[in-house]
């Protein structure tokens, strides 16, 4: 009878200590996950291909890095003739991404939101732009691991969340990402074309400005 007691007594220390263990555990994810796919280095990044980088990861598993894309012709854009009823929405409960023109569409396409770590909800304007950039994170070991040099078509909106194109996978209309939009790449191309702050002449990046501001993106379920 005695042991039975001593048993009950001790069981809230247990659960204590099981919840203090949860915490301390998810503490130390948060701490070595990066939240988002901000870019290395973004205070040096250019924007440029890398033509040393030949190895990506996904998932913790090994894939071939991309070699440099062939782009669409593309008009010329003028700084500071933005559009006003240019935006963008993405729709996490239908995983699609539609670009306004006004009340037409200029593009609409699947998407795959946040898998590892949710999508960011609310309404942002996008504060930068990278041609090619890389993106790392995770716990190397693990599934949540991403090694992903020369991410074309990066448009981040939110601190490091980004709109971008995807070479690693092709199941959009799923929640495939660490928290960005994955686009299919043909799709980010245009995205990142139409969108502003506009890249000046002969640059592969931009960041938004006064006078080059970015376009409107609203995001929600």
């Amino acid at each position: 009878m005695k042991g039975k007691i001593r048993f009950f007594k001790i069981i809230p220390f247990l659960i204590f200590l099981g919840l203090a263990i949860l915490l301390l555990s998810g503490k130390s994810f948060l701490k070595n996950e990066k939240i988002g796919c901000l870019c290395e280095n973004f205070e040096k990044a250019t924007g440029d291909f890398d033509f040393g980088e030949k190895i990506a990861f996904f998932e913790g598993e090994k894939i071939t890095a991309p070699s440099p894309l062939a782009e669409l012709p593309k008009e010329e854009k003028i700084m500071g003739a933005t559009l006003d009823q240019k935006w963008i929405e993405v729709d996490l409960s239908e995983q699609k991404l539609i670009a306004w023109e006004g009340d037409k569409i200029f593009l609409e396409t699947p998407i795959s939101s946040g898998k590892w770590y949710p999508t960011p909800k609310g309404e942002f304007t996008i504060w930068s732009k990278f041609k090619y950039t890389k993106m790392e994170g995770g716990i190397k070991g693990t599934r949540t691991y991403y090694y992903l040099p020369n991410v074309p078509y990066t448009m981040y909106f939110y601190k490091g969340f980004g709109l971008h194109g995807t070479y690693w996978h092709n199941n959009f209309g799923q929640p495939m990402s660490h928290g960005c939009v994955n686009l299919p790449t043909s799709m980010a191309e245009k995205l990142f074309w139409w969108t502003d702050p506009v890249l000046p002449g002969g640059k592969n990046m931009v960041r938004a400005t006064k006078d080059n501001s970015g376009t409107k993106v609203v995001i929600h379920e």
